[in-house]
């Protein structure tokens, strides 16, 4: 059987809290716990958006003029994404388990004017704050090139344009290494 203590006397209480005061305790304004997680810097978190924000104002156009474009396979799947997007923000995309909200087919176009409806479509899915969009380019291997221009020059423009957080070969039902899933970066907040 254990013994209760005696709950201390007024004296005792008077005492304690005067020797606290004493010692420069003050009272804790929040009761909750540290988890030991660095803060963020909302300094660094601030230039960052400021600096996002900016590079959606600039007008983008003639990723590459010059036409040099790593070339890829037909078949090769495309994949890219910006170093600190979450792991799972891009395994979801890969899975086809992000919604695509627009579609664009480069299918027929030049090199040009693929290039002027992939700026135009993308600068306007981030006007009406579009997160996923689909783009088909196909596979075809081009007429002058050995290799799919339409498809290696969608790589490399995707790749340069600055909203742009990934983007990865769609799933067989959208087109599989023909399509990509685009995820575009949220504008304005």
């Amino acid at each position: 059987m254990t013994r209760r203590p005696h709950p201390p006397n007024d004296d005792d209480i008077s005492a304690f809290r005067q020797a606290l005061e004493a010692a420069g305790v003050r009272r804790i304004d929040r009761n909750r716990a540290d988890p030991g997680k660095p803060k963020r810097n909302t300094a660094n978190q601030a230039v960052r958006r400021q600096a996002a924000v900016e590079s959606q104002r600039l007008q983008t156009t003639g990723r590459t003029s010059d036409g040099r474009v790593e070339a890829v396979r037909p078949s090769e799947y495309l994949e890219f994404s910006v170093p600190d997007l979450p792991w799972r923000t891009l395994s979801q995309l890969k899975r086809g388990h992000t919604a695509w909200q627009a579609g664009l087919d480069l299918h027929g176009y030049t090199l040009e004017e693929a290039r002027a409806q992939l700026e135009s479509f993308l600068r306007d899915a981030a006007t009406q704050h579009m997160r996923c969009v689909l783009i088909v380019h196909g596979k075809a291997w081009g007429t002058t090139a050995d290799y799919p221009v339409l498809k290696s020059h969608t790589n490399a423009w995707l790749r340069e344009w600055p909203g742009v957080l990934a983007f990865c070969s769609a799933i067989e039902i959208d087109g599989g290494t023909g399509a990509v899933y685009v995820l575009l970066r949220k504008s304005g907040r």
